[in-house]
């Protein structure tokens, strides 16, 4: 009977490739390979299950599921002297006895025997159903199979279906061997010898050329595996002549250049598919790296809009606060000019004192703060609008660019995606800026600013109510003349109220001024802060779509081409092995 085929460090070589194809084939099914390459690669995987495949063909009562369990050294199959196999039937490695009939003319039946592991076998119907119902034989396992027994029967050889078979065999360009079985009945060498030249003759005269012959009784070497007496045992296995057969089919198929090319057929089905897959991702990261470009460029605009709104932010509030510098200054000089002594009849008269300050110091103060509150809101507005102009001009000419990169060819399935990113992000930057209202966005702006401030008790109403405030503030109780006036010392005021007066008018008119100055840049700065961070989040959420898709593709893609340079590198070492097989 056959033996195992392989050697120790052969079968540890097929084992190691199954596992390592079934690790490429499961990390190529991430990179989004085509379907058919996957199920190309599948069956290359298959192949090495069926590392060597014997396809034995014949009438059907010419014993060739006999001669199968003869060859295998165990009764696998069933046997019988009526039709046991009604269909082409594929016999591998199975863990448990059984059989999966796939469809009306194919099955599987599976058998733990380890020689399983490396030669599979397909047992077929009579000659004259294979002829008319099973194109499968010819289609699927004859291209792929090592080699084919030719198996006719020495109570009838050649029979007319055998006969047309033979033309089928031709065809086929496979490696055949003619196995003459039952030689057992027989009963001497002249017979045989008679039915045997018969038998070749007639095929030499089919195929055109001798193939290997071999006369066997699947019978006796049945009778000697049974056979509890040893000598009885190796009689009966000579007298079958089937070692002759089993150390042929060994001999063939162990041989060094067969193996390596059975080896190597997966592996280089392999590295064809690793290599498109590796074409597929350097495309689509060239195409990335355009789309990057394109982030970068747009993530950099927003960037900078950030930026200038802190730089510019500071020095456009300080006019603010430039305005309330002087105004301090101009009322520190008010109190020094207004509380002398030389002006006491003027200082009699609050309402006349009030009106002096507010013209001298507060003048148009109220307008100039807000006027440079509109300037930095008109400022600000302008901004977000010029670069939302930048975002969508920039995304309109990546919108254009990549729908010439693409007239003509097939779009992807990631193509499509991007260009729907890129036009549905383009049309929104465009909408914003088409629609963009300079003065409801101002007025806006405003109003959020007016009750920003409004929230600090600074002003009930805006900008506008400063002047009221800070006339409050300067025409208080500290220049209470009429208090002054009841000292009834005229030298006594002139020396020591009047100073200490100014100076405590002075003071408190500089902590007020203090407090007004602080309270007030706090709100504005807070809320423009605020505005300035809101209009950098809606650009970025803005374009956040497309630069999600970006930055995940080419992740996606760098992570792939690690992947296939791993794949490659396993690939590489495992037809290193096979080349030392």
């Amino acid at each position: 009977m056959l033996q195992s085929m392989l050697t120790e460090l052969q079968a540890k070589l097929l084992r190691d490739e199954k596992e390592t194809l079934a690790d490429i084939r499961l990390a190529l099914s991430e990179l989004d390979v085509p379907r058919e390459a996957l199920d190309t690669l599948q069956q290359a995987i298959v192949q090495l299950d069926e590392l060597f495949l014997l396809v034995v063909v014949g009438e059907f009562n010419a014993g060739k599921s006999a001669l199968i369990n003869a060859l295998l050294g165990a009764k696998v199959l069933p046997e019988g002297v009526t039709p046991t196999t009604s269909r082409v039937t594929l016999v591998k490695w199975g863990e448990q006895v059984g059989e999966q009939i796939m469809d009306q003319s194919f099955a599987i039946y599976k058998h733990p025997l380890p020689l399983l592991h490396e030669l599979n076998i397909v047992d077929t119907p009579g000659t004259n159903a294979v002829l008319r119902h099973h194109e499968r034989l010819t289609d699927e396992f004859v291209p792929r199979s090592d080699l084919v027994l030719f198996v006719t029967s020495a109570e009838r050889p050649m029979a007319e279906s055998e006969r047309q078979f033979l033309e089928r065999i031709r065809v086929w360009g496979k490696k055949v061997v003619v196995v003459l079985n039952k030689i057992d009945i027989l009963q001497d060498q002249v017979a045989q010898s008679e039915v045997c030249d018969f038998v070749l003759q007639y095929v030499v005269k089919e195929l055109g050329f001798a193939p290997e012959f071999f006369p066997v009784s699947a019978r006796l070497a049945q009778a000697a595996q049974d056979e509890p007496d040893p000598g009885q045992s190796a009689q009966l296995r000579k007298a079958s002549r089937l070692d002759t057969l089993a150390d042929y089919i060994h001999f063939t198929l162990d041989d060094a250049a067969r193996l390596r090319l059975k080896f190597a057929s997966p592996l280089g089905v392999a590295g064809h598919i690793v290599d498109q897959a590796q074409s597929v991702l350097s495309e689509q990261a060239s195409d990335l790296n355009e789309d990057k470009e394109a982030v970068s460029a747009v993530e950099s605009i927003i960037a900078a809009y950030d930026q200038e709104l802190r730089n510019e932010l500071g020095p456009r509030l300080a006019e603010v606060e430039n305005v309330l510098s002087r105004l301090q200054a101009r009322g520190l000089d008010f109190f020094d000019n207004t509380l002398r002594l030389t002006k006491i009849a003027d200082l009699m008269r609050g309402d006349r004192v009030r009106a002096q300050f507010e013209k001298q110091v507060l003048a148009d103060v109220p307008q100039q703060i807000e006027e440079r509150v509109r300037r930095l809101i008109d400022w600000l507005v302008d901004k977000d609008f010029r670069q939302w102009q930048q975002v969508m001009t920039h995304l309109q000419w990546r919108r254009a660019h990549y729908a010439d990169q693409i007239v003509g060819a097939g779009a992807t399935p990631l193509d499509a995606r991007r260009r729907a990113l890129i036009e549905s992000v383009g049309t929104t930057a465009q909408t914003i800026v088409e629609t963009y209202d300079h003065n409801q966005e101002g007025s806006e702006l405003a109003a959020q600013v007016e009750k920003a401030v409004a929230q600090v008790a600074l002003i009930e109403a805006g900008a506008v109510g400063l002047g009221a405030l800070v006339a409050f503030v300067i025409t208080s109780r500290v220049l209470d003349i009429t208090g002054i006036l009841s000292a009834g010392v005229l030298a006594i005021v002139g020396f020591f109220v009047i100073p200490y007066k100014r100076k405590e008018a002075k003071e408190r008119f500089r902590g007020r001024m203090e407090t007004l100055r602080e309270r007030l840049l706090t709100a504005l700065t807070t809320q423009f802060d605020q505005e300035a961070e809101n209009g950098v989040t809606r650009m970025k959420e803005g374009v956040a779509p497309y630069t999600r898709f970006v930055h995940g593709e080419l992740e996606r893609v760098d992570k792939g081409l690690r992947q296939i340079d791993e794949l490659r590198q396993r690939i590489s070492e495992l037809s290193a092995r096979v080349d030392r097989t």
